[in-house]
């Protein structure tokens, strides 16, 4: 299959399904996957489960052909954003990118020209500022910020979410827990990946 943008994409999706349950044919994953051209059957899942998150589609639970059109009122638009992986909060460690699903956000916010992603948080150097290990960030994707923003920031190759700070030419990743001491990268080390601009936590064990 020809590469197209993820949200075209998903576009295609949700149009062969909608005609498919319009057809009172609702469709399997795997079918899903052979009519979208699909090397793996998790690509198809993972777009369905998106169109889910998004309230485009219903699932029930435990049925291969459990998808239907949503009902009752229209619900409130979202849009998907992928979790790319985990990111450090204590000392660095090296960048990891492990996909781990989709997280929904409110549709219609700034998400800049890079777009929105998440990660996973690690680590406690930043419980100062409310994040905690386990926390989940929504970061929006921009080269640059300012003084004071919490940031995801790679130094070398290792990631870390830490406040930027900036000393005249100089930039400082600072903790928000005092076992930890500010990291202060050699000029050209570092690379800002985003900001972040949401933290979600969940209160289950």
């Amino acid at each position: 299959m020809a590469y197209s943008p993820p949200g075209q994409t998903r576009e295609r999706v949700y149009r062969f399904v909608r005609d498919r349950l319009l057809a009172a044919a609702p469709p399997t994953v795997r079918e899903v996957q052979e009519a979208m051209g699909f090397a793996a059957v998790e690509s198809a899942r993972k777009h369905l489960d998106a169109l889910v998150a998004e309230g485009r589609l219903a699932k029930a639970a435990g049925r291969a052909r459990g998808y239907s059109m949503p009902r009752g009122p229209a619900p409130t638009r979202v849009q998907v954003v992928p979790v790319l992986g985990r990111v450090q909060a204590g000392d660095l460690q090296a960048a990891t990118e492990d996909p781990d699903g989709f997280v929904a956000v409110e549709a219609g916010r700034d998400v800049g020209e890079g777009g929105l992603f998440a990660l996973r948080v690690q680590g406690d150097s930043m419980t100062g500022a409310a994040i905690l290990d386990g926390d989940l960030v929504v970061v929006r994707q921009q080269a640059t910020a300012r003084s004071g923003d919490v940031v995801v920031a790679l130094v070398g190759d290792e990631a870390t979410v830490k406040t930027l700070r900036l000393k005249g030419r100089r930039a400082e990743l600072h903790p928000a827990n005092g076992r930890y001491r500010p990291i202060v990268p050699a000029p050209g080390e570092l690379r800002l990946l985003g900001k972040v601009i949401e933290v979600r936590r969940s209160l289950a064990p």
